[in-house]
């Protein structure tokens, strides 16, 4: 026995030196009995789009398994004529064609072995059992689209039909296919085997994918029927083309690429052969599909796609079914003698002598390239391709042979295939996605969420908060309650205002004190020095009038905090108004004199005594009568309400003060707006002489600042429904007393506590007795106040 080794260096040395072998002649020779092969030689499709009488096959690349099968159809035939036990005295010979994979190409060998014995045509008889073919039998073809198309040719002849590699559970049918047989298990044990192993891990939410021709057709939908009936929901099923030069291959591969990444599975079951499985799985590496665990299938895991795909743990975990199959004994020894044998001359002269016995005129459609192989370009592939199923489809018609002669030399075997044994190829490893599921037990507070067209996949979901599970569904809490997310029962709101201890009610209440204290001293101080110029020349006992409600206004934010109820806010709106008013009210008279001083010299001697001296308390009184029935208008038209807000917070119920009606708003604190405004016109252009008090321009600043804090008021309170919008009414009522103190009354205060000798007639100067004494400077617009 000559070493594999020893073997494969002779046919580099070889294959270096002489060049092409004649491998492609040992493929056909006579004998008393002929078997047919079909095999797969080539990998390249026939190109349909130019048909011409007789197609010619373009299949340039060699397909490395269909050369296996056939010459492990050529060792068993060998086997068989030197063995003295089984066919005694008869030599059986082989006429092997290349199938491309294409139904159109194995149909033409397939016509000439119907051919009458020693004819080149075929007879139309009404009785075909005495009908004498140039095959005996044929073994082959690989696929189950050709099996379907080329065993109604031979049945309708009776010529037996023993497929290595078919699997279509169609081809079962023994009425349709009474001469076909196979050697293989069919799509049936597949399946249950593929669905055993999903089962066995918990695995029911998978998808699938087949090839479009009759072995993924079949499969899968074999697939589909057992895959209910066992609780297993698929999120996709898909299939992907076998002519992978047609213009939308690859698009079609793309897209079920996408699906598949969108049904977010985790198993993907795929049946189709070598070719399209490997163009699936490189789309998959090129678009980056995340890791999953493949279930592969005898059709392509026996070739070399799983091994030999560039960077194919990206995608995941490959598992596999193959056949239980042993090894047939010689067969690398026999492969590597016949690669020494092709390089020699003597040797493949009298193999091509052989062949054109065989009428190789005929028909040409032998493995022309294989004359280009060597055995280092076979070796590899010789311990991962399975023979076996060769090796028995040609013993089993050699023992059915022996039966038909009436040999007696030893028993024969049963000509029925074998279902055999599934097994998975490869070791249970831990997988990158360890689970793949539609549906699990749900826990308490969740509920199941359909997914996918299949009514059986669902996902447990998290009741969401405020709702609660209840039997089979979340269903909504009651308005005055909650409940957090994943939740059985739901609970009563606690109520949310400003509280009383809250560190920001705390801080804003000290304010409040602090600024209440400062209008205290500040009236305390005018009440000191009230018959002094500087506060007569301001208004006298007007200033004390104007900081009593400056500091009514700043105790009424106390209204704010707490619980609020209907009377509160009612009454919130109604005190700052006021409150406001009655300051606003006191500047309103000075603003006129200012106005009538400056602007109308010649009317002012007439109308200064309606804004000065008693008469501008009349004004005042005015202008609070005037605010006051306003109150009246905005209680009647609408006023603040108590509002309970479920909405803005989860678990707790929002009591705050709503507006009910904006016009009754708007109405209610447009007067105090006027009034700011006529003041700040009589006011801002007044110009004063140096070294005398300008009085005008704390009232100019003192709107000014009211009006820039109303813009941002209006606009943040507009918009708030939770506890900040009492917090913004508060800040909004001391930053309006604190403006109007630092801007009229604190530069007061300031001249007569650290400046007295300011506080002067001559500094303070009146300017309706300087009028009156006939000194005054109307002339040019500048007044002493």
């Amino acid at each position: 026995m000559k070493l594999p080794g020893l073997w494969l260096c002779v046919s580099f040395g070889c294959a270096a030196s002489r060049g092409p072998s004649c491998l492609s002649a040992q493929f056909r020779r006579p004998g008393d009995f002929i078997l047919g092969g079909l095999f797969p030689f080539g990998k390249d499709m026939v190109n349909l789009t130019a048909r011409h009488v007789t197609p010619v096959p373009s299949a340039p690349r060699l397909f490395m398994d269909g050369l296996i099968w056939a010459l492990g159809m050529r060792f068993a035939i060998d086997q068989i004529n030197n063995s003295s036990s089984l066919l005694p005295g008869i030599r059986l010979g082989y006429d092997m064609y290349d199938t491309c994979f294409e139904p159109l190409v194995a149909l033409q060998p397939s016509l000439l072995f119907l051919t009458r014995n020693g004819t080149t045509g075929i007879g139309i008889l009404c009785n075909y059992t005495e009908y004498q073919p140039r095959i005996t039998a044929i073994i082959g073809p690989h696929k189950s689209d050709l099996c379907l198309l080329t065993a109604k040719l031979f049945s309708s002849f009776l010529i037996p039909q023993v497929s290595y590699g078919a699997s279509s559970e169609t081809l079962s049918n023994t009425e349709l296919y009474p001469s076909f047989y196979r050697t293989v298990p069919s799509d049936k044990n597949l399946v249950e085997a593929v669905v055993m192993l999903l089962n066995q891990f918990g695995w029911n939410w998978i998808a699938t994918v087949g090839s479009d021709d009759e072995y993924g057709r079949g499969a899968q939908a074999l697939f589909l029927s057992m895959a209910g009936n066992n609780n297993i929901c698929i999120a996709f099923e898909g299939f992907i083309p076998t002519d992978l030069a047609e213009p939308n291959a690859r698009k079609q591969l793309e897209d079920t690429v996408k699906l598949i990444n969108s049904t977010k599975v985790n198993v993907v079951v795929l049946f189709a052969y070598s070719l399209p499985a490997q163009a699936l799985l490189e789309h998959s590496i090129r678009m980056g599909l995340g890791k999953k665990v493949w279930i592969g299938t005898e059709a392509w895991m026996l070739s070399d796609v799983a091994a030999y795909t560039p960077n194919i743990q990206s995608i995941g975990t490959v598992l596999g079914f193959v056949s239980r199959t042993g090894t047939v004994p010689g067969f690398q020894e026999y492969v590597a003698e016949l690669f020494s044998s092709v390089e020699q001359e003597k040797f493949c002269q009298q193999s091509r002598e052989l062949s054109r016995l065989m009428n190789t005129e005929v028909l040409d459609t032998h493995c022309q390239q294989c004359d280009h192989v060597t055995l280092g370009d076979i070796w590899p592939l010789l311990r991962v391709t399975m023979v076996q199923p060769v090796h028995m489809a040609v013993y089993s018609v050699a023992h059915a042979l022996h039966r038909a002669l009436g040999c007696t030399s030893e028993d024969c075997h049963n000509l029925s295939p074998p279902k055999g044994q599934l097994i998975v190829a490869g070791r249970i490893i831990q997988f990158h996605t360890p689970t793949s599921e539609c549906f699990r037990r749900c826990q308490p507070g969740q509920f199941r969420r359909i997914k996918g067209f299949n009514l059986c996949c669902y996902d447990c979901t998290d009741c969401s908060e405020n709702t609660f599970w209840k039997s089979t569904s979340c269903s909504p809490c009651p308005q005055h309650q909650w409940a957090p997310a994943r939740s059985t029962q739901c609970h009563e709101r606690t109520e949310r205002f400003l509280f009383w201890d809250e560190p920001v009610a705390v801080a804003l209440m000290t304010l409040m004190a602090l600024t209440a204290a400062l209008s205290c001293l500040t009236a305390l101080l005018f009440l000191k020095h009230l018959q002094t110029p500087l506060v007569q020349v301001a208004g006298g006992g007007r200033n004390l009038f104007a900081l009593l409600w400056l500091l009514l206004q700043s105790l009424s934010c106390c209204l704010y905090v707490g619980r609020p109820s209907a009377g509160l806010c009612v009454v919130q709106q109604l005190s700052y108004a006021l409150c406001l008013n009655g300051c606003f009210s006191t500047f309103v008279p000075k603003a006129l004199e200012i106005s009538l001083l400056t602007e109308f010299p010649r009317c002012a001697p007439r109308l200064l005594r309606w804004v000065t001296h008693g008469r501008a308390w009349l004004l005042v009184a005015a202008s609070l009568l005037t605010q006051a029935l306003l109150c009246f208008c905005h209680l009647h038209l609408g006023p603040d309400y108590l509002v309970a807000d479920y909405k803005s917070l989860p678990s707790e119920v929002v009591l705050v003060c709503g507006t009910q009606s904006w016009a009754a708003f708007a109405l209610l604190h447009g007067y105090n707006s006027c009034l700011a405004f006529v003041c700040f016109l009589c006011t801002f252009m007044v110009q004063t002489p140096a070294k005398r008090y300008n009085v005008a321009r704390g009232i100019t600043f003192a709107t000014l600042i009211y009006f820039i804090i109303w813009i941002f008021f209006v606009v943040v309170f507009a918009t708030l429904r939770t506890v900040l919008r009492a917090v913004t009414q508060i800040c909004t009522i001391q930053a309006t007393t604190l403006g109007i103190l630092a801007s009229y009354f604190v530069p007061k205060c300031y001249i007569m506590v650290f400046r007295p000798d300011l506080n002067t007639g001559d500094y303070c100067q009146n300017p309706a007795e300087e009028d009156a004494a006939g000194n005054s400077l109307l002339g040019n617009k500048e007044i002493i106040v």
